[in-house]
């Protein structure tokens, strides 16, 4: 694959926790220049992007982030936010204690909600399992449970936890997954070839950072 191709692919993402308004800023720029699938940046600076980018790049938030243990009705008001403030891909976060609880109603009531509303205004969901921290059985059971609600995509990480996207993670879960449910790999891809890797094994978009750093560092040289 050409890297331009796979930069469609590429939810350009900035979520430190100290992030500024000028770095968002130089992110969204590259994710114009680049047309990137989207630009994932932290919820409070939705609407200050939206008025910045407008319709010319789609802006995704996080939702629970990062470890989704937040009250179901504290999620469903951020989404709401969110999508009032012109984000148009909600990345949300699983209550993974009801996961160890084996309390997966909840967990599928929870993503239903916010996919209802995610739908109603024509937004994408997308749903975080955080694989690092899942067994075989839970990651098989949750591509199950997504499978079974109206979410988008299954989503391997937050990229704050202990580890992010592995080959045999996406592998499983395009196994496991019903075919309506896309796969996003977020974590970890630190170039193009692990990109077309990740890719290859079914992964439909790819959370991540560097590769639009790095194509951007690549046509700097060229040019000099």
């Amino acid at each position: 694959m050409e890297h331009q191709e796979i930069l469609h692919l590429v939810d350009h993402t900035l979520l430190k926790q100290d992030c500024t308004w000028e770095q968002l800023k130089t992110i969204m720029d590259d994710a114009i220049t680049f047309q990137t699938a989207s630009v994932c940046i932290p919820p409070s600076y939705v609407k200050q992007a939206y008025e910045y980018a407008g319709t010319k790049i789609p802006i995704c938030t996080v939702i629970g982030f990062p470890n989704g243990y937040q009250a179901s009705a504290v999620k469903r008001l951020e989404t709401i936010t969110a999508i009032q403030d012109g984000a148009k891909e909600i990345d949300m976060v699983i209550h993974l204690g009801h996961v160890k609880e084996k309390r997966y109603d909840l967990v599928s009531k929870e993503i239903q909600m916010l996919a209802e509303i995610c739908h109603q205004a024509n937004c994408i969901l997308k749903v975080i399992i955080e694989t690092c921290l899942l067994t075989k059985e839970e990651k098989i059971k949750l591509c199950q449970v997504v499978s079974e609600t109206d979410a988008d995509f299954i989503k391997t990480s937050t990229g704050f936890s202990s580890a992010g996207a592995t080959p045999q993670d996406i592998a499983l879960m395009r196994q496991y997954c019903s075919p309506k449910i896309k796969i996003k790999a977020a974590g970890g891809i630190s170039s193009f070839e692990d990109a077309i890797q990740m890719l290859q094994l079914g992964a439909n978009r790819l959370g991540t950072s560097r590769l639009v750093n790095m194509q951007k560092e690549a046509m700097r040289h060229e040019t000099n």
